[in-house]
């Protein structure tokens, strides 16, 4: 009862059903003539031996030495650009780039971000390849492919056994799941795809597609709330950043968070890496054969889970979101009290407050657009088109100031970005009390994500996805 009140009290976004790709595009062309322009920018300036540009100060790329899991996104930008304009110097950016540079993210034992650094880069060039915008090469296509099965492999080796199953384990060690991981599953999705496998000891087989399986369910049933009376904060499609597990005997334990307020809140980017990255694995799991799912639960069974999990999180998006789509950093930031209600309103990233996230509304968008495409395909027209139109309207907002950055001298392309808030890490201007105006690398390359799949649906290209249908 709590719950169905919460839901109907909170719908905040305002739904612009009239929306289309195609009426979009004006603006999707616009954004990748700056985009262009901002990512020559970083590559003039930048200085390699600084590491990899994370988010912004006053308009310039910096870094932040935690792991390098951005510079996947720095040279992807650059073949997503490609794609969206056909200009070849972008192309030639992307692959010289990740030639010179990506090695060490394939055989990167230390982190969980294996779906971000290298489906960005190597995942993207063999996808062009794929598609035909780029000349095939077997050798290139060998090379692409070998990168992405060995991604995999190391990404599922990362792993804690727990009763029910396991989990792909963060870079906090062996007793930390992330929710930001389960969209870095893409990348065991291609290794299985590509028929690859984990060995392990005596030559053991060890199925990349079980080990996707088994972390998208730890994940939607510790990371993620259904309004089932899990704990006195259980709100439907609430997440936890993080679950803590004991490793004697691999029990759950409790709700942590590392970028988020508190573990009993929801921190908005990992609310929407979840949306993206369930929706996403619904659309690849059309791909696999029934034959493939029987020994790990049924297509049934894991379509109901992953299905449930991506409901509930946009569900939660769309009513904890002010009206325009763009989400507080998170649902219970401490100064959330001072701002009334301010989910009846356009969001103000400058208020004096909380800060806003627009990353997370990039990375939300795609999913709400992807999870009604989805639902449309399977015949919940309803259902599909209320998700779709959800995440239009959040794009519409960020192709528009105060979002998109259309200052030249500015090298971030999507504005109000927050990265860590709790550390304190992001710039706050002279005369502001909060973090606003700043751009982060993940918020850019995602954003370029959204538009260059909404430009392709308005130009009548095949739709973009990250596996082979």
């Amino acid at each position: 009862m709590v719950a169905s009140l919460f839901d109907e009290f909170n719908m905040a976004i305002k739904i612009n059903q009239n929306l289309t790709a195609k009426k979009l595009l004006p603006k999707l062309e616009r954004f990748f003539k700056l985009s262009g322009q901002k990512i020559l920018s970083i590559e003039k300036k930048w200085r390699t031996s600084k590491g990899t540009p994370v988010f912004t100060e006053k308009g310039q790329y910096t870094t932040r030495g935690w792991t390098e899991w951005t510079q996947g996104f720095q040279f992807g930008s650059s073949v997503l650009q490609f794609d969206a304009t056909g200009d070849d110097k972008f192309l030639d950016i992307g692959y010289k780039k990740t030639l010179k540079y990506m090695a060490s993210h394939v055989s990167h034992i230390g982190v969980h971000d294996h779906g971000f650094n290298n489906i960005s880069t190597y995942g993207n060039l063999r996808r062009l390849m794929r598609e035909g915008k780029v000349p095939y090469d077997s050798r290139e296509m060998n090379f692409y492919e070998l990168a992405l099965k060995v991604s995999g492999a190391v990404q599922a080796a990362r792993w804690t056994s727990i009763p029910d199953g396991g989990y792909i384990y963060s870079f906090n060690g062996p007793h930390s799941l992330f929710i930001d991981t389960v969209r870095s599953l893409r990348v065991l999705a291609i290794g299985h795809q590509l028929g690859h496998s984990l060995m392990g000891e005596k030559d053991r087989k060890i199925s990349l597609l079980e080990r996707l399986v088994q972390h998208a369910q730890a994940t939607a049933e510790y990371c993620i709330y259904y309004g089932e009376c899990r704990d006195h904060y259980d709100i439907r499609g609430r997440t936890a950043h993080e679950s803590i597990f004991n490793l004697n005997d691999g029990s759950y334990r409790c709700p942590s968070s590392q970028q988020g307020y508190s573990p009993f809140s929801t921190w908005t980017r990992g609310l929407a890496w979840a949306i993206c990255g369930y929706s996403e694995q619904l659309e690849f799991f059309i791909t696999l054969k029934d034959a493939e799912l029987k020994p790990l639960g049924g297509r049934k069974k894991l379509n109901a889970m992953m299905l449930k999990a991506a409901k509930a999180t946009a569900d939660f998006y769309i009513q904890n979101s002010c009206v325009d789509g763009i989400p507080i950093w998170d649902t219970g930031a401490p100064n959330v009290s001072c701002m009334g209600n301010y989910l009846t309103k356009r969001s103000n990233p400058n208020n004096n407050y909380e800060p806003v996230d627009s990353s997370a509304a990039t990375i939300a968008a795609q999913g709400l657009i992807r999870l009604g495409n989805y639902l449309v395909d399977s015949g919940e027209k309803s259902a599909g088109s209320k998700y779709r139109q959800a995440g239009l309207t959040v794009a519409a907002t960020l192709l528009d100031e105060p979002y998109f950055s259309t200052d030249s001298k500015h090298q971030g392309l999507i504005l109000h970005s927050i990265y860590h808030r709790p550390n304190g890490w992001d710039y706050v201007p002279r005369g502001k009390k909060i973090p606003c105006g700043e751009s982060s690398m993940w918020g850019d390359y995602h954003a370029r994500e959204l538009a260059l799949m909404l430009l392709r649906e308005a130009r009548g290209e095949c739709y973009m996805t990250f596996f082979d249908y």
